[in-house]
Formats: C-alpha cells, structure tokens, sequence
C-alpha cells in the first residue's frame, strides 16, 4: 500500500520550485510579484518558493493567475498546496504528542516508501527504546547547558514521547520498508548501563523479526570496502510518489542538514551500500542480537533466563566483542 499521507516537507519543496520556475516562464522578478499582487513583505514569496512556510491554497491561486499557468499544471499545484496545509491536522490527529524537531522529522517520514539509516555512535531514533532515547536526549541537553543555551520548552519526557510517536510509522499497515547499520558501538558500555542496554537489545531483536525491517550490525574492527570510514550519520529518503525527490538528511548532533542534489545523494548511496556488504547479513545479525540479549539479561540473573526467546537462535564461537558482553 502506498503511504497515507505525502510528506509535507517535500510537497513545500516540490511546490516551492515550481513557483518559481512559472515565475521566471512569466518573466517576472520577485519584487515584480509583490508589487502586482500587493503583499506586504517580500519575504512571503521567498518563504513559499523555498518550501519553508504552510502554503495557503489561497495565495497559490492568486500566484498561478499572475503567471497564467496553464489548467493541468494548476490543479496540480493547488493539490499539492492542500496536501501541504492539510498536514497538521494530520500530525496532530496521529501525533498527539510532538515537539518541533520530532515534527519535523516525522513531517519527512511520513510519505516515505524506503528509508536507509546509518550512525556511527548511536542506535537510530526510530529504533530507540524510552530509556536509551531518555540517556540520549539528557545527555544532549547537558552540552546545551554548559554552553549557555536557554531551558529547553519541552520538558525531557515529552521529547522521549515525541520521539516514541515516531516509531508507529514502522509498525503502521502501510510501513516502509526501513533498513539501518548499527554501529557496535551504538550499544557498548559507553551507551549506557546494563539495564537500559538489555531492554535496547530486546527491543531491537522484536524490531529485527518484522516484515519491513531490515538490521545489520557492523563491528567495529570491520574494514569498510578500502579502509572508507562514515564521518558522519545520515539518513536516505524515498518516497511513494515518483515526483517527490529522494532525499538525504545528514546528522550532524546539534545541526542537521538536508540535501536532495542528485550527485550528493548518490555518493551517500554507495556508502550504505559499502556498510551493508561489510556488516553482518540481516540473519547473522538477528543471531547476534539475540546473542547478546541472552547474555546481558543471564549477567543480570544468572539463576533465570530473562526475555525467553533471546536466546540465540544458532550458538556461534565467541568473539571478544557486543555479543560476548
């Protein structure tokens, strides 16, 4: 099935560009534009041909009437611009409780048909359990404080909440297909205590046996194609619909950029697919976790066998490193 809802963002941007583009068919400047149709700033129109404003189907008719769109191209737009003020009532319907930075991350997601996750240090959001995500997020907003930020307005349980909502998108009947490389690191002793990595590795190994999830764990010591080491984390989005551009989102831990340049997403494609090949197969990665889910919860009570089915599905030789832990 195809996803429920378009992703907002990329109905902005889709609009947003070809406003423009009928803009300069018709020979107009901006300030040309603002002057005919006598709004009062002309940050308006540079807002709406950016993608960075909830576009009112009002104004994009009055737009498409200066530039004399033709009727096709019209309905089409002033769909996308529906789509694209109909969303936040969505978000809030599906998403009761949402920060500003979750939105935005469920804003992309929410139209997505394929996602393609890596991190270098950290277990993605949407695989995150409510005590890693807490660590996580208390953590970040330590360096914030050090460095003189304001108090965040949420407070840290509901940025947890915020971003547990995000993860019904895995689960929902119209799931994209998502597939990520953990990093081992991502869930060794610097992560955080045993009982939060115990529930993280339960959790993953539940996430890992669903139809549309797909996992592979690299280790640490594993050369990447010629000795390529990822400096940083990102994420690649495909969407249902063919005319919405693929897009990269590069996580940089307090700033996050986004990119839909062809030649750019490209190079991030043959990364993850280097990091695919070297990491552990989608089946030796679920014995793994399983592995390592076993024996974290047999540390913490030798006498029982915690989580039942994480016991690992084939016993393999030890190797010194997560699954030996």
């Amino acid at each position: 099935m195809p996803p429920a809802v378009p992703s907002p963002i990329l109905r902005r941007r889709r609009l947003g560009t070809e406003l423009r583009r009928f803009r300069e068919l018709a020979g107009l400047t901006g300030d040309q534009v603002i002057d005919r149709i006598g709004w009062a700033s002309a940050s308006k129109l540079s807002r709406l041909e950016n993608g960075r404003s909830r576009p009112d189907p009002e104004d994009v008719r009055i737009l498409l009437d200066l530039y004399g769109v033709d009727a096709e191209s019209r309905d089409e737009l002033l769909g996308i611009a529906q789509e694209a003020g109909d969303m936040r009532g969505w978000l809030l319907k599906n998403y009761p409780v949402m920060t500003p930075q979750q939105r935005g991350w469920a804003e992309i997601e929410a139209g997505c048909a394929a996602i393609s996750e890596y991190n270098p240090v950290l277990v993605p959001g949407l695989l995150q359990t409510p005590g890693y995500a807490r660590l996580r997020i208390l953590s970040a907003r330590q360096v914030d404080a050090r460095a003189g930020d304001p108090e965040p307005v949420e407070d840290a349980e509901t940025e947890v909440q915020a971003r547990l909502a995000r993860q019904s998108l895995l689960t929902r009947p119209d799931a994209p297909r998502y597939t990520a490389v953990l990093e081992e690191a991502a869930l060794g002793h610097r992560a955080g205590p045993p009982e939060v990595l115990r529930e993280q590795l339960a959790h993953l190994c539940e996430l890992a046996l669903l139809p549309n999830v797909t996992l592979h764990l690299l280790h640490r010591d594993t050369r990447i194609a010629d000795c390529y080491l990822p400096p940083t984390a990102f994420s690649l989005y495909r969407f249902a619909d063919p005319q919405d551009p693929e897009t990269l989102a590069i996580e940089g831990g307090f700033t996050d950029v986004m990119s839909t340049e062809v030649n750019t997403l490209n190079r991030y494609k043959v990364v993850f697919e280097w990091l695919c090949s070297a990491a552990l197969s989608e089946e030796d990665t679920i014995t793994r976790l399983f592995e390592a889910a076993g024996r974290l919860s047999e540390a913490a009570t030798p006498s029982t066998v915690a989580y039942g089915s994480a016991t690992a599905p084939v016993q393999r030789r030890p190797s010194g490193r997560l699954t030996d832990r």
